[in-house]
């Protein structure tokens, strides 16, 4: 009766490891869970800061942007814009209080972002187009794609590893476009990975050409404003030409309350 007993314990010991292996397997989150966690981090409904732009060429020269930045979340309003942005340039000196107005827009609605460049030693303001979402953005190593709204639909994603990254375990996950003649043959991202999604943030992005080879590498570092998500400093550089760009962003504010007319023509040219 006692050998009984013990087998019974045994087999029930045996079936609650199984079941809990189970659990946790069906716990495990897919690619797109990941995806869909940790890289669509609530910005706040709108937000002002500063941003520094540093592009450094491959002999080490550098030139520095500093804007003022006015952001403001659109997802919400109905409508087919995804957001808008104002850029007023501080520093250098020569070109401050040119601005730069951007209106980007979901993915759903297939349009590519408006722009317009306020120029004030001519004192007028000229339509800014985007044709190639290969284009760079201000000059940098990011292009307009990848600054634009992508839903996680775009890509089809697999997790590839759980690998150590500054000393912290993240996702491995790859990226590769369902759509034709995509900027690149795939992605492959380092997301955070914690107690859960809350902490989740992407810190690492290599992005291949289109022949597969290793064209740039994105490395992110985060700030948390409130429950809003902001960048801290993001430097990408271009492997194959060695060009980087450092961008930089402090003195956060989030929930200020700014209006729509801040992101219109005419008070881009008042200095926003």
């Amino acid at each position: 009766m006692i050998q009984v007993l013990g087998n019974i314990r045994g087999s029930l010991s045996l079936l609650l490891c199984l079941s809990l292996v189970e659990v946790a397997m069906a716990a495990d989150p897919t690619a797109n869970d990941i995806v869909q966690q940790c890289e669509y981090k609530s910005a706040g409904p709108d937000n002002t800061s500063q941003l520094s732009i540093t592009l450094i060429d491959k002999d080490g020269s550098e030139r520095k942007n500093v804007y003022r930045r006015l952001w403001k979340n659109y997802r919400e309003a109905g409508g087919e814009v995804a957001d808008k942005m104002v850029l007023m340039t501080e520093f250098p000196p020569d070109a401050r209080g040119t601005g730069f107005l951007r209106w980007g827009y979901l993915a759903a609605s297939g349009k590519m972002a408006d722009q317009w460049l306020y120029l004030p030693q001519l004192r007028k303001i000229r339509r800014v187009s985007v044709r190639d979402p290969g284009d760079s953005f201000l000059g940098s190593d990011l292009t307009y794609g990848d600054i634009d709204d992508r839903p996680v639909t775009a890509d089809t994603h697999t997790l590839l590893r759980v690998e150590n990254l500054g000393g912290q375990p993240h996702y491995v996950v790859e990226s590769v476009p369902k759509e034709a003649n995509s900027l690149y043959s795939k992605r492959v991202s380092w997301y955070a990975k914690g107690q859960n999604w809350a902490g989740c943030v992407r810190q690492k992005t290599d992005y291949f050409d289109r022949q597969g080879m290793l064209l740039k590498t994105a490395t992110l570092k985060w700030q948390q404003v409130g429950k809003a998500w902001a960048w801290d400093r993001v430097q990408v550089e271009n492997v194959q030409t060695r060009h980087k760009s450092l961008f930089e962003v402090t003195d956060v504010k989030v929930g200020v309350g700014l209006e729509d007319r801040q992101f219109t023509e005419r008070e881009l040219q008042k200095g926003g």
